[in-house]
């Protein structure tokens, strides 16, 4: 239900399984939080791009077909798994882009907007439609209050409504928006490049600490980044990129 490939420094994990429109199954799920260990493990990865197969959705969400309502107390562990995901996408120090090839519904929205940069196709509808099925985005809520205004994530919680990729884009859940599948990849790829031109430890310690701050009072935060700063001019890349603006030249990033 899920590939795993790597291309030099990226690593790409498509849920394959359009017929059924990507659900996020158990299995699927399983598969995303190996897949996404094993791209933070692997030194060569430097970013990892999150995806569907087909050109009509990234993801439906969850699977509601047979078994949803048994035993629901040994099943809250395995709907534990997305949160997994979503800890693992924010704590494993490596630049995810979602790569968004079609309609990203549910936990599919929540998965698409727990990756850093959200490139997708302008006819992809998004949204949390758990609500018209009388359930409520649990987990998906903790990602979206994160990444648009609370106001409006409420509204699209409380409703159910389905929105367009434009105006995810207008909400801040969106990065870009592009009309056909050849410009997503030619967006995809844009933005790997950008991510793979900058130093690796700047970029890890910089999201990292990106991501820390989010929960920490103003004295707290500002205290942890100024620690932060001082622990980046320790590392041999920011001397390198440095003395390359000085001397006009390209950065030569080594990683440490």
């Amino acid at each position: 239900m899920l590939r795993y490939d790597v291309d030099g420094p990226v690593a790409t994990l498509t849920i394959d399984d359009p017929d059924h429109r990507n659900p996020l199954s158990r299995e699927t799920m399983e598969a995303m939080h190996e897949g996404l260990g094993m791209a933070v493990s692997d030194r060569d990865v430097r970013v990892i791009v999150v995806t569907g197969q087909g050109d009509k959705t990234f993801s439906a969400g969850g699977d509601l077909s047979g078994g949803f309502f048994d035993d629901p107390i040994g099943l809250h562990s395995t709907r534990g798994l997305i949160s997994d995901v979503f800890r693992l996408m924010r704590t494993g120090g490596k630049p995810t882009i979602a790569r968004v090839n079609g309609h990203a519904l549910a936990g599919g929205f929540g998965l698409a907007a727990a990756c850093d940069v959200v490139v997708a196709v302008e006819w992809a509808k998004m949204g949390t439609t758990e609500m018209r099925v009388g359930l409520w985005p649990m987990q998906i809520s903790a990602i979206l209050m994160r990444v648009m205004a609370p106001r409006m994530a409420l509204e699209l919680m409380m409703t159910g409504d389905v929105i367009t990729a434009e105006d995810a884009r207008v909400l801040g859940v969106v990065s870009k928006v592009v009309v056909s599948i050849d410009q997503l990849d030619e967006a995809v790829t844009d933005y790997v490049d950008r991510l793979l031109a900058v130093s690796p430890v700047a970029m890890q310690v910089g999201r990292d600490s990106f991501y820390r701050v989010q929960d920490m009072g103003l004295d707290r935060a500002l205290d942890f980044l100024q620690a932060g700063l001082t622990a980046l001019t320790l590392s041999e890349d920011a001397r390198e990129g440095v003395s390359a603006f000085i001397e006009k030249r390209p950065a030569n990033w080594q990683g440490r």
